[in-house]
């Protein structure tokens, strides 16, 4: 898994979900950009009334606010009413002091990160970036507005104009929203720049920026205004020609339609050197993407959710439904202990009839990613083999008896000189078979070879922390040289998982859960390591179910079209096609799976652990 640097801008038309929503619900939402401001205009207005209204239009990273200003403005103007306007990144602390405040967070030390990818999550809020005195010059501004007589409209745009100690003095709060794949091509046309900066940096320091810094103030700022109940109208605004407008309970009553039924989110395709073409057959994809390496189905911090309502389709981020309906999505306990995060992520790894293996690599452990990133803990990962060509292999652990120093030597050496590693010598693999579930628990040594589709599963992240120990000399698409990353890789290798500890550990046999007539339940995958348990489903007919409060992941990994229904309330159903990834929210409870197709079904499921609130952090 990687950041979503270079997502390709098709947009799948796919994964469209369609909750029963009211009448009043539906025709509540404005549609259009210019209708938007004249929605905007009239609750102005109205405000009026009663003295002087300011308004705050506030945003995620990469919002756009310019245009609807503008054309509220004309509108008021129109009926001859005074406006004033401010921007509030006229409060920010100048650049280079804001790149002294980050530069703990975004080390530049070429010798452990060559690219500069890695950095460290910002633990502040947007209060920090602020200039005190400035701030104190707004504020009494805003005061002495609020103070006077007429009837006059200030207008407060940009980002972190929503803090709390702000909006007291706000009549209105509009929050523009933009899902994580638009910000990312927003940036790649040059939209904007990082917070505090007058020019855009090069591509890839703006969006190491916006990941460890930017991203993290627009999210948390954003969870605390849902948590508050504080945004008035809600704008959904990926399509800047066709914002769209949702008053606050409208926007409500749509994530608490959408949480009580099964859902899907919809993917982004990444482009990659080794990236395979099963997916862009399956999928229909455009011809002119070269493959599809990475598919994030599930990347619950990188997707967004499609909502029809009426005629019209409505997107916004995962992550903010996952912020509104927390509880009733991934169940109490589980928003306990991940800290609000929905914990799991889920993407395709596809290198069918594709040029070559992934790299080989490793990922970090809890102690490491927190002390060097920040992070909420370690990278785990695991592979469900899907679909295989001709011999293909799944590289994990070591040989037996071969000398790991030498191994490390040995692509250090690479890294700095550019010569090839004999990685089969060193590196253990199986033969790969669908159906077989390999577990991946920080530390170990891994890759997906060439000519199969894996269904990738892994712990909560911010950041993705995959460090190349050997990449097999080759450019990427862009004709530069892939980074390796031995600086990091060695400090968290588990040199001990040879061929025999990866059999007994992490390439289980089935064991089967319960089973009846037509139907069987397995375990393909639990270890201590990892808090989620991966399981198989068969089935000829359907197949029952129960969240017991927390949430289900399904993927349909064998079979035409299933659809997955709530037994106590049959209208709540989503039918799923192959390969399809799809959330089980915890509040739906008992469920069915009923096969829509003509040969029998294989599901792969993934839910938490029982017990996995007292599971104990471990490097081991």
């Amino acid at each position: 898994m990687s950041f979503m640097f270079n997502p390709h801008p098709y947009d799948d038309p796919t994964a469209v979900n369609r909750p029963k929503l009211s009448a009043e619900v539906i025709n509540s939402i404005i549609s259009g950009t210019k209708e938007t401001a004249a929605h905007l205009t009239n609750a102005i207005v109205k405000k009026l009334e009663s003295g002087n209204v300011v308004i705050a239009l506030d945003g995620y990273t990469g919002a756009r606010f310019d245009q609807t200003i503008n054309l509220i403005s004309q509108n008021l103007k129109l009926k001859s009413i005074e406006i004033k306007t401010f921007d509030f990144k006229n409060v920010l602390k100048p650049a280079a002091e804001l790149d002294g405040l980050f530069a703990e967070n975004l080390k530049e030390d070429k010798e452990k990160d060559p690219v500069l990818l890695y950095g460290k999550l910002f633990k502040g809020s947007y209060e920090d970036l602020f200039d005190t005195e400035k701030l104190a010059q707004f504020e009494a501004k805003i005061k002495e507005f609020k103070k006077e007589g007429g009837q006059k409209v200030f207008i407060v745009s940009g980002l972190g104009c929503t803090i709390k100690m702000f909006r007291p003095y706000y009549d209105l709060v509009s929050y523009f929203d933009v899902t994580p794949k638009e910000v990312i091509l927003r940036a790649r046309k040059g939209m904007f720049a990082n917070l505090g900066d007058c020019t855009a940096k090069p591509i890839k320091a703006l969006l190491r920026r916006c990941y460890y810094i930017d991203f993290e103030l627009a999210g948390h700022l954003r969870w605390d205004l849902i948590k508050d109940n504080a945004i008035d109208y809600y704008i959904a605004s990926n399509d800047l020609n066709k914002l769209q407008l949702l008053p606050k309970e409208s926007f409500s009553a749509i994530t608490s339609a959408l949480v009580k039924c099964p859902m899907r989110c919809k993917p982004v395709y990444i482009e990659g050197v080794w990236g395979g073409h099963y997916i862009t057959k399956l999928r229909n994809l455009p011809d002119d993407m070269i493959n599809a390496a990475w598919v994030f189905d599930l990347i619950p911090l990188e997707v967004s959710i499609v909502v029809e309502a009426g005629k019209q389709l409505l997107e916004f981020p995962f992550f903010t439904f996952v912020q509104k309906e927390g509880e009733a999505l991934m169940g109490a306990d589980c928003v306990k202990k991940f800290g609000g995060y929905f914990p799991i992520r889920f993407n395709y790894d596809d290198s069918y009839h594709s040029s070559g293996n992934m790299s080989i690599q490793v990922h970090s452990g809890h102690n490491y990613n927190v002390e060097n990133y920040g992070e909420h803990g370690r990278q785990d990962e695991s592979y469900y083999i899907v679909a295989t060509g001709h011999g293909a292999k799944t590289f994990v652990g070591f040989n037996e008896g071969i000398d790991p120093k030498e191994f490390i030597a040995e692509t250090k050496k690479s890294e700095k000189e550019f010569t090839p590693v004999d990685y089969q010598k060193y590196v253990s693999h199986i033969n790969s078979v669908p159906g077989t579930q390999v577990m991946l628990p920080a530390g170990t040594i891994h890759s997906s070879g060439r000519n199969q589709v894996i269904l990738e599963i892994g712990s909560l992240s911010i950041g993705s922390y995959t460090y190349k120990m050997y990449d097999y000399l080759r450019a990427d698409l862009d004709g530069i040289p892939r980074p390796i990353h031995t600086y990091h890789g060695e400090k968290v290798l588990r040199t001990e998982r040879t061929t025999s500890w990866v059999k007994e550990n992490l390439v289980q046999e089935p064991r089967m859960v319960e089973s009846g007539n037509g139907w069987a339940e397995y375990i393909v995958g639990e270890h201590d390591l990892l808090y989620f348990s991966l399981r198989r489903l068969e089935f000829e007919k359907q197949i029952e179910g129960n969240t017991n409060g927390i949430f289900h992941v399904l993927t349909l990994v064998d079979g035409e079209k299933v659809q997955v229904q709530s037994l106590d309330n049959p209208e709540l159903s989503y039918t799923q096609n192959y390969l399809d990834v799809l959330v089980v929210p915890a509040n739906m409870g008992r469920y069915v799976v009923k096969n829509l197709g003509n040969q029998p079904v294989c599901m792969h499921k993934t839910m938490l652990k029982d017990g996995f609130v007292n599971d104990s952090v471990s490097d081991n």
